[in-house]
């Protein structure tokens, strides 16, 4: 549709109403079973997303973890990352804190991936090494 504006004549599209009512359909809170999962529409206890999400993530790994240190996306600022860890995600942020903890610095656990600030490559390699893991540093 065309719409006169001014000196300018603007085109915008019409919206296509009915999937904005699929979008909008479907249980959001129930009293009985509390949240529902967006993707699944099941309660959040039941719900099998996360934890199929989960699997695959760990299926994907073949056992070396991976350090690097990267500063692309971070205002030069250096972050120290871990990849291919073989655990599940809460495992993971405990690990994440006692390698935080040994560096004396602050990091994150984002997309299955550790993030530790600065360049900690060698005292990480060598905490990875002690807990049984495969260490890989990647990169230069």
């Amino acid at each position: 549709m065309l719409r006169y504006h001014g000196a300018y004549i603007l085109h915008r599209p019409e919206r296509d109403m009915a999937s904005l009512h699929d979008q909008l359909r479907g249980l959001v809170y129930s009293t009985e079973h509390g949240e529902t999962c967006p993707d699944c529409r099941q309660p959040i206890n039941d719900c099998e997303c996360q934890a199929l999400a989960e699997r695959e993530r760990l299926a994907g790994l073949d056992g070396i973890v991976r350090i690097r240190r990267e500063t692309s996306g971070r205002k030069g600022k250096g972050v120290t990352t871990i990849d291919g860890v073989p655990l599940p995600e809460a495992e993971l942020k405990a690990l994440a804190k006692t390698l935080k903890k040994r560096c004396g610095t602050g990091g994150a656990v984002k997309d299955g991936v550790i993030e530790i600030q600065g360049d900690q490559r060698e005292a990480l390699k060598d905490a990875l090494e002690a807990k049984g893991y495969k260490v890989k540093l990647a990169g230069g």
